[in-house]
């Protein structure tokens, strides 16, 4: 691939590796029995390293992926089509995350479990769409490097003061608004601080499109993207406790503490230089297949784990209970199969679709026959209705 492509084949291979790294995540921590989760066993150890940095990769990489189309257009503004397209996208993934914590059960009961309100990937993910394009409106007619300072500085901002607003309840919002900010109520991920990695994605997404035309772009971002990284896993504990010292501040000691966002940023840079490395080996159709099809993968893994809508997923009879030579060969066969319904579901979207519409479509008809059908009935009935009326009190008067 040269400089010059529109496509980056090596972020859609970056989603793909991104999205069966969770697959597979999810499956073997929701699964394997916690005998078998043992700190000292190197292979668990790795196994939880690469795990640590899945959520990370992929939410940067949504950012850039996102950012990378709404700024190449020549439109700006509210003429980019990109712009009302990522509102809807946005709003779509919030609607998503919400149909997949609903249990059918309750709600034919009348009922709304909490569940149902916690947040996930999916929430943030879609609320930070939005709040990219917010940036993106807001500073569209000022200086070109207000975008990308806004950025930067947002994902700066709540990676340097998570240590101080984790500890906050929002106990002043209502619970539904709440899961967003804090995790006391059972959110997975909240908007704060994951924001900060889409944030980010979106800034080297920026400089990308800058320098997309610049001949020895690889070979200025690769080592960039290494020396990045290894400042942030290696060196940035040591940059704060350095702060710490000169500046007195408590902040620094408590980033210091649980130094987790910078080094987690640190290994998505390196994963970005492996991957631009191997950007060559990146335009198998397939991969670019699974990179494209991340929500379908996303949302068939979670009704077959989860049990989404039933509450009858593998998680419910398998909780915790596995050991390692069935949940390895269990993880590849999951991520087996939901990466081959969604390619499947991708491929046949269009006659889905239209087969759904169409039986929509058919019902409502049903319906509306039925309800003029009834009319004439109806009618009947009001009128021998009002004569009984008009009997009954003939008869009480007389």
């Amino acid at each position: 691939m040269t400089a010059k492509s529109n496509r980056l084949f090596f972020i859609d291979a970056m989603r793909a590796w991104a999205i069966l790294m969770m697959l597979q995540g999810h499956f073997i921590d929701g699964l394997l029995d916690p005998v078998f989760r043992d700190p000292e066993n190197p292979v668990f150890n790795v196994w939880k390293y690469f795990r640590g940095i899945t959520a990370p990769v992929f939410f940067t990489v949504s950012g850039f992926i996102f950012t990378y189309l709404l700024i190449r257009v020549p439109q700006k503004v509210m003429e980019n089509p990109r712009v009302a397209k990522g509102i809807r996208r946005g709003l779509q993934l919030l609607l998503i995350g919400y149909l997949l914590r609903l249990n059918l059960l309750g709600l034919f009961k009348g009922q709304l479990y909490n569940s149902f309100y916690l947040v996930d990937v999916l929430h943030c993910i879609g609320l930070s769409i939005l709040a990219l394009i917010g940036v993106y409106v807001f500073s569209s007619k000022r200086k070109p490097f207000v975008f990308p300072s806004i950025l930067i500085g947002i994902t700066l901002v709540l990676f340097l003061f998570e240590p101080v607003y984790k500890q906050w309840s929002f106990s002043f919002l209502p619970d539904m608004i709440a899961n967003y900010f804090t995790k006391a109520n059972g959110s997975v991920f909240t908007i704060i601080p994951w924001l900060g990695y889409t944030t980010v994605g979106a800034f080297i997404s920026v400089m990308f499109t800058r320098f997309k035309d610049y001949k020895h772009l690889y070979k200025f971002a690769i080592p960039v993207a290494v020396m990045v990284g290894y400042l942030l896993i290696y060196q940035s504990s040591n940059f704060f406790a350095a702060l710490s010292k000169w500046t007195g501040l408590e902040l620094f000691n408590m980033i210091l503490a649980n130094n987790y966002l910078f080094i987690r940023l640190g290994n998505v840079f390196m994963v970005f230089a492996v991957f631009m490395v191997l950007r060559k080996f990146m335009t198998n159709k397939t991969v670019l297949n699974i990179g494209a099809s991340t929500l379908s993968i996303y949302v068939i893994h979670f009704i077959i784990l989860y049990g989404s809508f039933t509450g009858l997923g593998l998680y419910r009879f398998f909780n915790h209970s596995l050991a390692p030579e069935m949940v390895i060969p269990g993880a590849l066969a999951f991520m087996t199969v939901c990466t081959f319904l969604a390619l499947k579901y991708n491929q046949y979207e269009a006659q889905i679709k239209s087969q759904i519409a169409w039986s929509i479509s058919f019902v409502k008809n049903q319906a509306m026959e039925l309800k003029e059908a009834s009319i004439p009935v109806l009618r009947e009935l009001n009128i021998r209705r009002r004569l009984f009326l008009r009997r009954f009190l003939r008869t009480v008067r007389g």
